[in-house]
């Protein structure tokens, strides 16, 4: 973790869940209200279906509750398509932009990701811009350069650390149970830091940087534990309450170091 920075845990549901699951929203709203919620931020993404009633049930707890994605228009005829402002309507506080699984299914570039998070600013919402390299270019040892790549074409111009948030998912990781190795993501999250500073100063030296792919809770603390890592992108094991908090309890003696 990078002191003086909140870390911030954040789930993503992706196409998962219905009301049957809120109950489980339910128990992570509760979960969250310890004293530890002073220290460690808590965001869950569910569908946009689930979106505003998610917002209420977390009404009197720290949870926060944020989407998935966002159109990069205000309004328009862009069927199924939801903005940012209507995220803001349904008191969400972030979205979700540039997922791999966006960049893979629906071809979004760096440039259009860059359109998401300015919409998503606009809105007065915090922008969690996802970046990653694939298996293939993981093995042309062109992760650096990826990464380099879509931060310089993926962050806006009015980027801060209060508005935006870097996930670092490498795309052979999300949902497969592998995971690079720790020394793999501190040499990955040091120059994605350094090129945040570069770009930004102050601001990207504050800004928090996630790692995202197959975290759970038996890896969550230790990955957590290494520099310059602010937090995590949860997706399978932020659907159940139990997993999620787990998650969530393996900041405690990791903030409580940097204390």
């Amino acid at each position: 973790m990078t002191p003086d920075i909140r870390p911030l845990i954040a789930g993503n549901w992706k196409m998962n869940g219905t009301r049957a699951e809120l109950d489980q929203i339910k128990a992570m709203a509760e979960g969250v209200k310890t004293p530890l919620s002073e220290k460690v931020e808590t965001l869950l993404c569910p569908p946009a279906t689930l979106l505003y009633v998610a917002t209420a049930l977390c009404d009197d707890s720290p949870l926060l509750i944020g989407a998935q994605d966002c159109h990069q228009k205000v309004s328009g005829a862009h069927t199924g398509d939801i903005s940012a402002q209507m995220i803001a309507d349904c008191f969400g506080t972030h979205v979700i932009v540039g997922h791999s699984e966006r960049r893979g299914d629906h071809a979004e570039t760096d440039h259009l990701v860059r359109a998401k998070a300015e919409a998503a600013h606009e809105a007065e919402l915090t922008a969690i811009v996802c970046i990653g390299e694939t298996l293939a270019e993981r093995d042309a040892y062109q992760t650096l350069d990826v990464l380099k790549r879509q931060i310089f074409n993926s962050l806006p111009e009015g980027a801060t650390a209060e508005n935006t948030v870097i996930a670092y998912e490498p795309v052979w990781a999300i949902g497969t149970g592998l995971t690079p190795t720790n020394s793999d993501i501190e040499v990955a999250h040091a120059f994605m830091r350094a090129e945040l500073v570069a770009r930004l100063g102050g601001e990207g030296a504050a800004m928090r940087i996630l790692y995202g792919g197959s975290v759970k809770p038996g890896n969550a603390g230790e990955i957590m534990a290494i520099e310059n890592v602010d937090g995590v992108l949860v997706g399978g094991a932020s659907l159940k309450a139990d997993d999620f908090l787990a998650i969530y309890a393996a900041c405690e003696p990791l903030v409580a170091e940097v204390a």
